[in-house]
């Protein structure tokens, strides 16, 4: 394996201590809670953040430029920690990742040094000027043009640039943007600074959450920048650019889901082994913490799992994990939503007001579903993508899986990989069924594979990361053995349920003949016949829910 890319473990940890420190500092609770209510932007802290003395957005910069060259790991746990802090500023330095990640990855050398240059420097705010009214997901429907400024013998000078960018976080505040626009020969980006004329913002936007964040229209009216700005020289370049890092832009917001949601149960926890009800603490009693603390807990340390196996690919040279990126994006954004939700639960009445903070949580950490990619692009993306490898591949592609899961249960009987193995041939033996019957052209049955597809893959990590910490004798070896099983056992119920109603939802009632022989064939399935393996899970379940009391008391 080659050598990871990326900051050692110490400087990681120094960086993440740093913001833990500052923030803490000028950002306790009550003040969080103050910015959410007056919908402001913390730019005094973001300053500092950004300053010599900090440097956090040095992180993403690479080192020829200034910056320290982090790697995909690094992104990943300082994006992780920062939702746990605060989703709003999170998602402000998203929007400096994201609009710089154009000109790191295709801007000329020339461009590198001067624009990533400044940005290490001065510390620049950059948005990210792609979403438009009429073209979020689908940027084929983009409306921002850039035409071509001519000299007097046909040679492009420049180009003038006009449209309406929406919902762009740092938009009313950023000293840099890239920007999408059509061009004669496609979408191209380019750099254009705030004060260049014809660039204003547009209306502020009253959101439900992350109200700490900036996001405002951009208007661009005959905005004329100079032929250096195309980011890369040449035109029709911008949809292979912004697709290039989907693999680390979707990991970082799957990051924010791990983050706010972690934040949220560890609230919930803390309260559970203070509050008494009927003479025993919450966290005592046995259905509270198995429902609204262990289950979500075991799904954002899946989630953990998962987003370490794909940063650590990238990190030692893997490219084109888009589809990763969008497993990783897809499960913990959604587990993230899961965790805030069952947080407000655990404080009953007092989780519904402003007060507490997991309130703010829940309405922060629901953007992350929407934002670089709704989950239901999310789950078109990987249940095409995994459906055409499951074809090319005869099946191999998931039946390799379930042989790796089978090896690991081998050597490591107690965490759950023969339930994930049975899973793996399951959602193999339907995916096959549903490409024979065309039943690919069905976007529900699609979205069905989608979800079988993406929690087998998470549960295969879990099951590794468990295994390898056995034999590590890692000191939490024994609860992510427990939290391992749980999701294995979770992962062969809902692949269960999920078979049943991909290859029966379609049909007539009426139709017998046909609602029969679907009912045989998932009747069949090892995953339908296989309730024998949720024996222990209780015991499990509260074997977690101990452990997480003990780390918040």
């Amino acid at each position: 394996m080659s050598q990871a890319a990326g900051l050692s473990l110490e400087m990681r940890e120094m960086i993440i201590q740093t913001l833990r420190q500052v923030v803490t500092r000028d950002l306790p609770d009550s003040r969080l809670l103050e910015l959410d209510h007056d919908d402001e932007f913390p730019m005094d802290l973001v300053r500092e953040l950004l300053s010599p003395n900090v440097g956090l957005h040095l992180v993403f910069l690479p080192e020829d430029v200034g910056g320290l060259g982090g790697g995909a790991m690094d992104i990943f746990r300082v994006s992780e920690e920062m939702a746990a802090i605060d989703m709003g500023l999170a998602t402000a330095f998203l929007a400096i990742s994201l609009g710089t990640d154009p000109i790191i990855v295709g801007g000329t050398p020339a461009q590198k040094s001067y624009w990533l240059g400044r940005i290490a420097s001065e510390g620049l705010i950059v948005a990210y000027g792609v979403t438009e009214p009429a073209a979020g997901s689908n940027v084929a429907s983009l409306q921002t043009v850039a035409d071509r400024i001519l000299d007097a013998d046909g040679v492009v000078t420049g180009y003038r640039i006009n449209g309406t960018k929406q919902f762009i976080t740092n938009g009313g505040i950023a000293s840099l943007f890239t920007i999408l626009a059509k061009t004669p020969d496609g979408p191209t980006f380019f750099a254009v600074e705030a004060g260049t004329e014809g660039l204003s913002a547009g209306k502020h936007e009253d959101k439900h959450g992350i109200r700490s964040s900036d996001t405002s229209g951009v208007i661009l009216e005959d905005v004329v920048v100079p032929v250096e700005n195309l980011i890369g020289g040449v035109e029709g370049q911008g949809l292979k650019q912004a697709n290039a890092v989907f693999g680390y832009t979707r990991l970082m917001v799957g990051a924010f889901g791990l983050g706010a949601g972690k934040a949220a149960i560890l609230k919930a926890a803390k309260y559970a082994t203070e509050r008494v009800q009927f003479g025993t603490t919450l966290i005592e009693k046995e259905g509270y913490g198995t429902k609204l603390l262990a289950q979500p807990w075991v799904e954002l340390e899946a989630s953990r799992a998962y987003m370490e196996e794909i940063a650590t690919r990238l990190d030692t040279g893997e490219s084109d994990l888009q589809v990763e990126g969008a497993v990783a994006k897809y499960w913990s954004t959604e587990a993230g939503n899961r965790a805030a939700e069952a947080a407000i639960q655990a404080l009953g009445g007092y989780g519904y007001t402003r007060e507490y903070m997991v309130e703010k949580i829940k309405r922060d950490v629901r953007i992350t579903t929407i934002y670089e990619g709704t989950s239901e692009i999310l789950q078109s993306v990987i249940g095409m993508y995994r459906w055409k490898a499951t074809v090319k591949s005869k099946g191999a592609f998931y039946a390799d899986m379930a042989v790796e899961m089978d090896g690991i249960h081998a050597d490591h009987p107690g965490v759950g990989a023969d339930l994930v193995a049975m899973a793996l041939r399951d959602t193999n033996a339907v995916i096959q069924a549903c490409h024979r019957a065309r039943l690919t052209s069905r976007q529900s049955v699609m979205f069905r594979l989608a979800d079988m597809m993406t929690i087998c893959e998470i549960a295969c990590a879990l099951v590794r990361k468990a295994a390898r910490w056995a034999d590590e004798v890692h000191a939490g070896a024994d609860v992510e053995a427990a939290i391992s099983r749980v999701q294995a056992r979770r992962t062969l119920s809902l692949v269960g349920a999920y078979a049943g109603e991909a290859m029966t939802g379609h049909l007539d009632p009426k139709d017998t003949d046909a609602v029969g022989k679907a009912a045989e064939f998932v009747g069949g399935l090892e995953s339908t016949g296989a309730l024998g393996a949720q024996a222990g899970l209780l015991d499990d379940l509260c074997a977690i829910t101990e452990d997480i009391g003990r780390n918040v008391r």
